[in-house]
């Protein structure tokens, strides 16, 4: 079960991505049996309708895969064994709280997020009265 639920995930994905590359006209980028299916599935697409015709393309695609990662015999149905309550462990998204703006100095809260509190005068002034002093001291 565990084969025939990758073979499907990925069959379904690549028609997908098989699919929307022909759109973008990239079908020749696409490997031959790429090609090969999406050909298919346009011969469909004339006989049945787009759900129909995409169903049974993913359906051949699964079978494929099933068999090249080593499943044995006919492919058993995955969607039908899906269990339908899968809305039921759902949960609704809630935007968290907003976060309570910190006031700053002099409004700096107001300008960026997270700004360093600024130096105090003092200290600036002291730093620069010992560089002045020691560049006096040095010079003589």
């Amino acid at each position: 079960m565990l084969i025939a639920r990758r073979a499907d995930t990925r069959a379904r994905a690549d028609f997908a991505t098989w699919k929307m590359m022909a759109k973008l006209n990239g079908l020749s980028a696409l490997p031959p049996d790429a090609q090969g299916f999406l050909a298919g599935y346009k011969k469909l697409l004339e006989q049945t309708s787009e759900a129909e015709a995409t169903e049974a393309t993913i359906a051949e695609l699964y079978k494929s895969y099933y068999l090249e990662m080593g499943g044995a015999g006919n492919p058993p149905d995955v969607r039908t064994r899906s269990p339908e309550p899968v809305a039921d462990n759902v949960t609704a998204f809630r935007r968290p709280a907003p976060k309570p703006k910190k006031t700053g100095f002099f409004g700096a809260a107001a300008v960026g997020g997270t700004q360093k509190r600024p130096l105090p005068v003092a200290l600036i002034f002291a730093c620069l009265v010992v560089v002045y002093v020691s560049i006096k001291y040095y010079w003589r």
